[in-house]
């Protein structure tokens, strides 16, 4: 490469170049505007290829932290919706015991147990068996006979603990039942699982046994494994036929046995230490 001044000029000289072509770009400054605006105009497409990189990921990073934060208030919202319908659930029985209760003014309090909220991992695929895997297990606390509830009700109880899952049977299997009692008039029953998850059935009610269609079944707290006051179901079919010993009584779930994601664990004052 040729250097900008011939060797053979004197430094004064290449001073008074370098000062005269200075002053030549002041005086010509205006004039050469035109000439700039051209040449930004054309490099400007360069500019914008230059930076389109760094602004595609500028985006894609605030897109995945957006996606991530709402995932994660997504999940808390969950959990507190579970927490609150658990409270309102109890709230609901407790103010009728307390219509029936009020006079007993040294009746004790009733504590808050302890709760845990847990996700739904996988779904039996025996269609003889209703049973989900949940992602808590011994190291959190959960053991066997552990009653769990989703948003609206009884969902079933714990029947398998490992150290970091467990498995759920639902009220509507075959093989669980579930002692029951009318909220309107504390009729006490027992209600079984028909092998549906829309669908529980009584056992031996009386033919004379007031139950009506419409008529919300709660926990009745007998057997000391579900607590008492939590909705299990509503009336939907009574049957009287004459000369039958027993009423057919089917009633639905309250909880939503088909479309379970967040559990809700209570520990009762049965629970293992």
């Amino acid at each position: 490469m040729k250097p900008f001044f011939l060797r053979g000029l004197s430094l004064q000289y290449r001073l008074l170049l370098a000062v005269l072509f200075c002053l030549a770009l002041v005086l010509l400054n205006d004039k050469l505007a035109p000439a700039r605006a051209m040449l930004t105009t054309l490099v400007s497409p360069i500019q914008y290829l230059a930076a389109m990189p760094s602004a595609l990921l500028d985006n894609l990073s605030r897109n995945l932290a957006t996606r991530q934060t709402l995932l994660a208030e997504n999940d808390a919202l969950h959990q507190q919706q579970l927490l609150i319908s658990e409270r309102l659930q109890r709230l609901e029985h407790l103010e009728q015991e307390n219509q029936r209760l009020r006079t007993l003014l040294d009746s004790p309090t009733r504590q808050d147990s302890r709760r845990m909220v847990a996700e739904v991992m996988s779904v039996d695929q025996d269609p003889f068996k209703h049973l989900v895997l949940i992602d808590k297990g011994s190291r959190q606390g959960v053991y066997v006979g552990q009653p769990v509830l989703d948003g609206k009700g009884v969902v079933g109880q714990v029947v398998e603990v490992g150290q970091t899952t467990s498995r759920i049977l639902l009220i509507s299997d075959l093989t669980h039942a579930i002692p029951v009692r009318v909220a309107r008039n504390d009729v006490r029953a027992v209600a079984h699982g028909s092998g549906r998850t829309d669908l529980l059935e009584l056992s031996h009610v009386a033919m004379n046994t007031d139950i009506e269609v419409g008529d919300w079944l709660n926990t009745s707290g007998l057997g000391g494994r579900f607590p008492e006051g939590y909705p299990v179901a509503r009336v939907t079919e009574v049957e009287r036929t004459e000369g039958q010993t027993f009423a057919i009584v089917r009633a639905e779930p309250s909880a939503d046995l088909d479309r379970l994601r967040y559990l809700l664990l209570l520990w009762t004052e049965e629970a293992p230490e």
